[in-house]
């Protein structure tokens, strides 16, 4: 089916409890307004969903009309594989809800919910999931690739936290996946992607996190090769409360940051500490950092864990043109670092950046079989992102992070985290990914969703019988 008409709008509209918004209603354009402003799609309609009965009927409808459907939690993917042209969008941003129970030290969290909807609820019982570092982004989209951030080192991924998750399948059925029911679905989901249903809520184990140790190391972009030398020597042999991602930026103006150093392209490391504030046990651990060379600015703070989450919010806010691709890595050559700073000294532009993303330490201690993430022994996720307000930028962000990747990737272990595969890659990419988790992957499509109704996604399609 190549579109919907207005009658078939007219009986989904129906159907709902939640509102349908078709290009003749005034809220179409910010509807199909996603995280990445290059992303510029025209969807037929968008179903905003506001209970599983909504998820059921949408799917239904899609089923029976065989409308192209796809699956918006909050918008942020990179690839915008939430939208498509004249296809259905099944809206899961209405569903924005988080129940902590204290007793069982559980949190559950709506499909269409966000990282700072869910660390606002914790926090308040002094409590965290291990997710990602901007509180914009989508638990669902985050959850469903695996999820790293500040707490990895310390807690894991997202999906090792992952107790349960409540999904309408491709037939319409509902079904609670976990350890106990429906476990080959449970392992999928826990880094699969979208592609096995769509998860209305999540039920995660809650881990100690309340005010962490916040500090900001940045050093001038032409010490990066002895700081990214030092830097992969000792963070994997550092306490595992302690995180780090080392990134390549351009300083923004205003605080901390002060005026001589903005606009100086820079390296350095946002690092994050979670044991404790006790005894000013960052500093301590952190008296290091002029080891490489003298930083240009250091700055530690304590911060209370929710507020960390949001300090690239005002600095990256939704509209910008984005374009990323990512890699794994065991560990960071020479060579790699002689890629690094070449890149690194000809950023493109001002919000342009690359970060390396620790994911040892708790991540380390899963089986390399447990779950459908397959790099269990990566050490580092890269991600290199081109960033820019102007549309006219495109190109040239696209075209910078495409060959930084391209010069970068055969130095890499060969796969990248799911939700780092950019606009337009190959789909060898999907399988280098999950490594020899993709046939197993394959098999459990096909029993879940053997028509491949959830393809808008980074696709696994069902294994032949």
């Amino acid at each position: 089916m190549d579109t919907i008409d207005e009658t078939a709008v007219g009986s989904l509209r129906e159907a709902l409890r939640g509102s349908v918004v078709s290009p003749r209603d005034p809220g179409y354009d910010e509807a199909r307004s996603i995280y990445n402003a290059m992303i510029d799609r025209r969807p037929a309609a968008f179903a905003q969903c506001v209970d599983v009965a909504d998820v059921q009927a949408t799917i239904s409808f899609a089923r029976d009309t065989g409308a192209q459907l796809t699956v918006r939690g909050a918008g942020h993917s990179g690839p915008g594989l939430c939208l498509a042209d004249d296809a259905l969008v099944l809206d899961l941003s209405p569903m924005r809800w988080v129940r902590v129970d204290p007793e069982t030290d559980t949190v559950q969290v709506g499909g269409g919910s966000r990282i700072g909807d869910l660390d606002h609820a914790t926090h308040a019982f002094g409590r965290a999931v291990p997710s990602g570092i901007m509180s914009t982004t989508g638990v669902g989209g985050l959850t469903l690739g695996g999820g790293h951030g500040h707490l990895t080192r310390s807690y894991g991924l997202t999906v090792d936290s992952l107790l349960s998750a409540d999904v309408v399948l491709a037939d319409g059925s509902y079904v609670t996946a976990s350890a106990q029911s429906h476990p080959d679905l449970f392992w999928a989901l826990r880094g699969g992607g979208g592609n096995f249903g769509v998860v209305t809520s999540f039920t995660f184990g809650l881990h100690p996190a309340s005010t962490v140790g916040v500090a900001l190391t940045l050093w001038p972009v032409d010490r990066l090769p002895e700081v990214l030398r030092w830097y992969r020597e000792f963070l994997p042999g550092a306490p595992e409360e302690l995180s780090g991602f080392f990134a390549v930026l351009v300083v923004p103006p205003g605080p901390p940051f002060p005026e001589p150093i903005h606009g100086q392209k820079m390296c350095g490391v946002v690092w994050c500490h979670c044991g404790g504030l006790a005894d000013d046990r960052l500093a301590e651990l952190l008296a290091v950092v002029n080891e490489p060379a003298p930083p240009a600015f250091h700055f530690i703070t304590p911060m209370p864990y929710p507020v960390l989450q949001t300090l690239f919010d005002t600095l990256l806010p939704k509209g910008l043109q984005w374009y990323w691709r990512g890699a794994f890595f065991d560990h960071i050559s020479d060579a790699a670092i002689e890629v690094h700073h070449t890149y690194a000294e000809n950023l493109p532009t001002g919000l342009s950046t690359m970060h390396l993303y620790p994911v040892d330490g708790a991540a380390h201690r899963v089986g390399a079989d447990d779950t459908a993430w397959a790099y269990r022994d990566a050490v580092w996720s890269a991600v290199i992102a081109g960033i820019d307000p102007d549309p006219a930028n495109a190109e040239v962000i696209r075209r910078w992070c495409v060959d930084y990747w391209t010069d970068l990737n055969p130095l890499s272990m060969g796969g990248t985290y799911v939700n780092f595969i950019g606009h337009g890659e190959s789909p060898d990419r999907v399988r280098a990914t999950y490594r020899g988790h993709y046939d197993r992957l394959a098999s459990i499509k096909r029993a879940y969703d053997p028509d491949n109704l959830f393809h808008a996604n980074q696709n696994i399609p069902p294994a032949l019988e």
